[in-house]
C-alpha cells in the first residue's frame, strides 16, 4: 500500500500507540498537519508555543510513562523546541519531537527558515535523524519510540523535510527494530548483586538513596522491600521524590542542597549508601570529597555512564532498577538497625528542617501545606525551578508514586505551566496542581490560551513575591544583598487569567488562602489563585555552594516554630 510521507508518519504513530500531540504548525510541516484529520484517534493540542509543546509533552510523558510526541516547523519552529528537548535528555524523560524541513534540493543553501536542526541537538538527544527518504520513515519511526522509552529513557528528533513529506512510499510498518550497536543491560552482573548483597547485610549505619530512576523502572514494591526487610532508613533526590512514601517510618525526606538537614547528616554518618536510579548530581551530593565520607557506596543505574562519573563506587551494578532490585532482595537477611534509626529520629527531632513559623505573613511554605491538607495528598504536583520548587518538594508529602514532576538537572523556569497541562492530559481523573513562581509562570504563561480552548483543568498557584526569588536569595546570603536584576514588576495575574475565560482569585491576607484553595478545587475547569506571599522569604535548610553535605545552614529563628510530622492527614 502506498501511503505519502506524511500519511507513514501518521500511521507509524498510530502504530505506536500514540493519543495525544503537543504541537504547532508552520510552512514546511503543514503537509504533515494537513494530513492529521484523517486520523482522529490522533489528538492534536495546539499550544502558543513550540517550548510550550516540548514540555506538555515532558509532563505527559513523566506522568504516563509513555513517550510524549511534540511537532514544530523549521526555523525558530525547531529552535524553540530545544529547551524542552535538553530538558528531557537532563531528565530521561522519553520524547519524540519531530520537525519540519526545507524541501531536499534546499537543504544546506539557507533556505527561509531552514537551520541544522539535527546539529544542533545532537548533544541533547539520545539519536536524531534527517528523514531523506519516504520508504525508510516507519522504520526511523519505530527505531526513534524504541530508543526513547528503553534502556536511559530520552529524547529523539526527527527531522522531516517537505517533500518527503509529500512523497509517496510502499508502507510496511516493522515488528521490531534492528539496532546491532545498541543492546541496554536489564539484568545486574550477579558477581555484583552478590557483592552488594554482602555489604548491606553487614552495614552498622546503611541508608538507601533513591533517584527517577525509581520512578522510570516502576521499581516501588522492590524498594520498600529491600527498607523494610533490611530496616534501611530511605532518602530521595528532589526527582526521587514520591518513589518512597513518605509517610513511611523508614523516610528521612530527601537530600541536597535544599534537602531536610536530617537526610543530609544521615548521608554523611553513613557506613553504606545504596544508590538507586541515580546519578549524584552535584545538587545531590554537595562537594563530592565530602560526600559520604565514611560509607561504600553501591551505584545501580541502567546507565554505565553515569557509575563512577561524580563518586567513587565500590559495587556498580548496571542494571534496570526494578530487575536488580528483585534479584538483591532474595540475598537480603532481615536485619534490624534500631541504634542507627533511634539516631536519625533523633536527629530528625533537633533539626525538623520542615518547621512553618507562626506569622500573620502568608509563607510560601503555609500555602502548599493546605495544598496537601485539603487534597490529602492525594494529587499531582507540577513545579518550575526556584523557591517554589523547593517549597512544594519540602512541604507537600509525596505518598502517591510518580506525584511530584519537576525540572531537575536543567532548572528550567516555565516547564510548571505547560508540564501540568500536559501530566493532566496524560492522566485527566487526576487533581493536578501547577505550583508556580511569578518570575517562571511569565515565562510560558501563554500556554493559558491552550489549557482554556483545551478545557484542562489545572488548578494554579502562582507565588507572587515580586522577584525572581532563588536568585535573591543567593544575593541576599552571598552578594550582600545587592538585589541586581532580581526585582520584578508583575502584572495582575488574575487579569491575565479572566482574559483567557480562566476565573481565578489574588489572596493577600492569610485567613483566605485556605478558602482560596477550596474554591479552585470546586471548580470543575481550570482556576488560577495569585498568591501575594512574604517578599523576602527564604528556603532553608541550604547546602551553600562548594560546601558539603554536613555543612548545612538551617533556618534562622524568626519566632514559634510548629513542628508537624510527615504523615497523611
Amino acid at each position: 500500500m502506498k501511503l505519502t510521507g506524511a500519511q507513514i508518519v501518521c500511521e507509524s504513530l498510530v502504530k505506536e500507540g500514540v493519543e495525544v500531540i503537543f504541537g504547532i504548525l508552520g510552512g514546511v510541516i503543514l503537509p504533515l498537519y494537513d494530513t492529521l484529520p484523517q486520523y482522529p484517534q490522533l489528538r492534536h493540542i495546539l499550544v502558543r508555543h513550540e517550548q510550550g509543546a516540548a514540555h506538555a509533552a515532558e509532563g505527559y510523558a513523566k506522568a504516563t510513562g509513555k513517550v510524549g510526541v511534540c511537532f514544530a516547523t523549521s526555523g525558530p519552529g525547531a529552535t524553540n523546541l530545544v529547551t524542552g528537548i535538553a530538558d528531557a535528555c537532563l531528565d530521561s524523560v522519553p520524547l519524540v519531537a519531530i520537525t519540519g524541513q526545507v524541501i531536499r534540493p534546499l537543504i544546506g543553501k539557507d533556505a527561509f527558515q531552514e537551520i541544522d536542526i539535527t546539529g544542533i541537538t545532537l548533544p541533547i538527544t539520545k539519536h536524531n535523524y534527517l528523514a531523506l527518504d519516504a520508504a525508510s520513515l516507519a522504520e526511523t519511526i519505530k527505531e526513534s519510540f524504541y530508543l526513547a522509552r528503553t534502556g536511559r529513557p530520552g529524547p529523539v528528533l526527527i527531522d522531516l523535510p517537505k517533500d518527503v513529506q509529500t512523497s509517496q512510499a510502499e508502507f510496511n510498518y516493522p515488528n521490531k527494530v534492528n539496532l546491532p550497536g545498541y543492546k541496554p543491560t536489564l539484568k545486574g552482573h550477579p558477581a555484583q548483586i552478590k557483592k552488594a548483597a554482602r555489604l548491606i547485610n553487614e552495614a552498622k549505619q546503611p541508608i538507601i538513596l533513591a533517584g527517577r530512576g525509581v520512578n522510570i523502572s516502576g521499581a516501588y514494591d522492590e524498594l520498600k522491600h529491600l527498607a523494610e526487610e533490611a530496616q534501611i532508613p530511605v532518602v530521595t533526590t528532589l526527582l526521587g521524590i514520591s518513589t518512597f512514601p513518605e509517610s513511611h517510618a523508614l523516610s528521612y525526606g530527601w537530600l541536597g542542597m535544599h534537602g531536610m538537614a536530617y537526610a543530609n547528616m544521615a548521608i554523611d554518618a553513613a557506613d553504606l549508601v545504596i544508590a538507586i536510579g541515580m546519578r549524584f548530581d552535584d545538587r545531590a551530593t554537595g562537594r563530592v570529597s565530602g560526600f559520604a565520607p565514611n560509607a561504600k557506596i553501591i551505584h545501580i543505574d541502567i546507565d554505565p555512564a553515569e557509575i563512577g562519573k561524580n563518586v567513587r563506587v565500590d559495587v556498580p551494578i548496571v542494571g534496570d532498577v526494578k530487575v536488580v532490585l528483585k534479584e538483591l532482595n532474595k540475598l537480603i537477611t532481615k536485619t534490624e538497625h534500631i541504634d542507627w534509626i533511634g539516631q536519625l529520629d533523633e536527629w530528625r527531632r533537633e533539626h525538623p528542617s520542615i518547621l512553618i513559623r507562626d506569622c500573620d505573613e502568608i509563607l510560601p511554605q503555609y500555602i502548599v501545606r493546605q495544598i496537601y491538607k485539603i487534597t490529602k495528598g492525594d494529587a499531582i504536583i507540577v513545579t518550575g525551578v526556584g523557591q517554589h520548587q523547593m517549597w512544594a518538594a519540602q512541604h507537600y508529602f509525596f505518598d502517591k508514586p510518580n506525584s511530584l514532576i519537576t525540572s531537575g538537572s536543567l532548572g528550567t523556569m516555565g516547564f510548571e505551566l505547560p508540564a501540568a497541562m500536559g501530566a493532566k492530559v496524560g492522566r485527566p481523573d487526576e487533581t493536578v496542581w501547577c505550583i508556580a513562581g511569578d518570575g517562571g509562570f511569565q515565562m510560558t504563561l501563554q500556554e493559558l490560551a491552550t489549557i482554556a480552548k483545551e478545557k484542562i483543568a489545572v488548578k494554579i498557584a502562582v507565588f507572587n513575591n515580586g522577584f525572581l526569588g532563588m536568585v535573591r536569595q543567593w544575593q541576599d546570603l552571598f552578594y550582600g544583598k545587592r538585589y541586581v536584576a532580581t526585582h520584578l514588576n508583575c502584572p495582575d495575574f488574575v487579569k491575565i487569567a479572566e482574559a483567557y475565560c480562566i476565573p481565578g482569585l489574588t489572596v493577600k491576607h492569610k485567613k483566605e488562602v485556605t478558602p482560596a484553595i477550596e474554591k479552585a478545587m470546586e471548580e470543575p475547569g481550570p482556576f488560577l489563585i495569585n498568591f501575594m506571599v512574604e517578599p523576602e522569604e527564604n528556603v532553608y535548610p541550604m547546602v551553600p555552594p562548594g560546601a558539603s553535605l554536613a555543612e548545612v545552614m538551617e533556618e534562622p529563628k524568626k519566632g514559634v516554630a510548629k513542628w508537624q510530622r510527615q504523615s497523611t492527614p
